[in-house]
Parts: C-alpha cells; sequence; structure tokens
C-alpha cells in the first residue's frame, strides 16, 4: 500500500469514527454536589441501591439512551448517590428524596426535574434532555 493511500484511509476512518468523550459517573461524598453547581454545572443525580431492581432496570435505560446521544455524558456531570450511605443524609433530605430510584436534575440552585421510580424510556429521556437544554443553554 502507498503512503498517501494509506494517510487518506486512516483520515477517513478518523471522521467515520468520531471521538466519544464517555465521563464516568461521579460518586456522590458530602460536598461534590454543591460545588459542582457552584461551577455552573448541571448535575444529574441518580439515587440508586445495588440491590433495587428498579435502580437496575433505570440503569439499563440511562446507558441505551447515553449510547444513542453522546452529547449527554458530553454536557451533563452524572452523580451516583448510594441510598445505603446517603439515604438518610443531609442531602437527600434536603432534597426530600423519597425513595431509592429516584432521578434528580438541578442546576445552580434549582430543580428541573424529577423521576421517582420511572422506568420508561420516553420519561427519562425527557429528562435527560431538560438537563441537556439546561446545559447547552
Amino acid at each position: 500500500m502507498y503512503r498517501r493511500d494509506f494517510l487518506l484511509t486512516a483520515a477517513a476512518a478518523g471522521i467515520a469514527l468520531p471521538q466519544v468523550a464517555t465521563a464516568a459517573p461521579v460518586d456522590y461524598a458530602p460536598g461534590v454536589v454543591e460545588k459542582m453547581l457552584a461551577e455552573g454545572r448541571t448535575v444529574f443525580v441518580d439515587f440508586k441501591a445495588s440491590w433495587c431492581t428498579t435502580c437496575a432496570a433505570q440503569e439499563r435505560v440511562l446507558t441505551k439512551l447515553k449510547a444513542a446521544n453522546p452529547a449527554y455524558e458530553t454536557a451533563i456531570t452524572f452523580v451516583n448517590v448510594d441510598w445505603d450511605t446517603y439515604g438518610k443524609a443531609d442531602f437527600t433530605r434536603g432534597l426530600k428524596i423519597p425513595r431509592r430510584s429516584t432521578l434528580v436534575v438541578l442546576k445552580g440552585d434549582a430543580e428541573l426535574g424529577r423521576l421517582v421510580a420511572e422506568t420508561g424510556e420516553d420519561q427519562i429521556k425527557a429528562l435527560l434532555d431538560t438537563a441537556l437544554s439546561a446545559a447547552t443553554a
């Protein structure tokens, strides 16, 4: 293969396969969400437990939706809150989180949306779209 052909093929492959930034969710620790909000980030908070089947269903939907639209992970900061550790924490009580499997979108000092025990793809996508709109505004 000629060098020029190789370079053109490599360049074309680079264009055909765009790089996707996949930011791993942040595990909650006291003060982390407040710091992110102060930085102007849009934060998607997922209150979950490892043993929760509803949480697992939500996670499958979130993974599918993030794969379909990489802009979610590029623009939104995802934070996982372990219910077993932080279910009775000041942060959780301050947001009046009723149970695990609660998804909340925050920006600044405002709550933009919330789903409790919802596993429907359309509803979770709508919440992600709300977060994306706030993050890119």
